[in-house]
């Protein structure tokens, strides 16, 4: 009985082991990131590797823009679709989360996440798109470094520049030119209203630009907009 007590130890110790190498290697990264933009994120690796199994020259369009440099009505945009409680939370919006649980008990499958921005960018920058209970565990742990490790405007800056928003469209200067031919900074509340519509569907939305749906999205979006506090 000795021995496989042994081995179980040894197992619990370098699963340990390997659990601390990781959170380290997060850190590092969160506490580099805090300071220096990030040139690529995991989504953005794993999508160009997809658009190269179809043509191997493809690349992502993406260019970085400083906070001030995004349009006012764009942030208050993003805001108003994706987590109106942003500036006031510490990177999870419970009451969203439940209502997110309730409405996919309701339909019996996941359709609602209630993910803040701050989630969504823990993901962005270092997960894949499964719905695992692993791949959920580490979006805790990276959002609650984010957010204790960064500021919300610095949260907010590196989402809007890093975020897909197209077939190879990543963050806001690129999705500025793609859609309407300016730059993120000139983007006025219309276009900033169904930019932010198509952030939970932005491949299916660059094929559709004319969705009903995204119509109706949008102006409620608009709506919702002056409203919207910003970092």
């Amino acid at each position: 009985m000795k021995r496989p007590a042994r081995w179980f130890n040894r197992l619990l110790l370098l699963l340990l082991g390997l659990a601390f190498l990781w959170f380290f290697w997060l850190l590092g990264w969160v506490l580099f990131w805090g300071w220096v933009n990030p040139g690529t994120t995991r989504f953005m690796e794993l999508r160009l590797s997809e658009l190269r199994v179809k043509n191997p020259q493809a690349q992502l369009k993406q260019q970085w823009v400083p906070y001030d440099r995004i349009s006012i009505h764009l942030k208050r945009a993003i805001i108003a679709a994706e987590d109106a409680k942003f500036v006031d939370h510490e990177g999870f919006d419970w009451e969203g989360i439940q209502k997110a649980m309730e409405k996919n008990e309701k339909r019996g499958r996941f359709a609602a996440g209630g993910s803040t921005i701050s989630q969504q960018l823990a993901k962005n920058l270092f997960l894949t798109p499964s719905k695992t209970w692993w791949r959920k565990g580490n979006e805790v742990v990276i959002t609650l470094l984010l957010e204790n490790l960064w500021s919300k405007q610095r949260i907010f800056e590196v989402y809007l520049n890093v975020i897909e928003w197209g077939n190879g469209i990543f963050g806001a200067e690129a999705a500025a030119r793609h859609y309407y031919g300016l730059t993120a900074a000139r983007l006025g509340p219309e276009q900033a209203a169904r930019l932010a519509g198509m952030v939970p569907n932005p491949r299916l939305y660059d094929r559709n630009r004319g969705a009903p749906g995204l119509a109706r999205k949008s102006a409620i979006i608009l709506g919702r907009m002056p409203s919207a506090e910003v970092p």
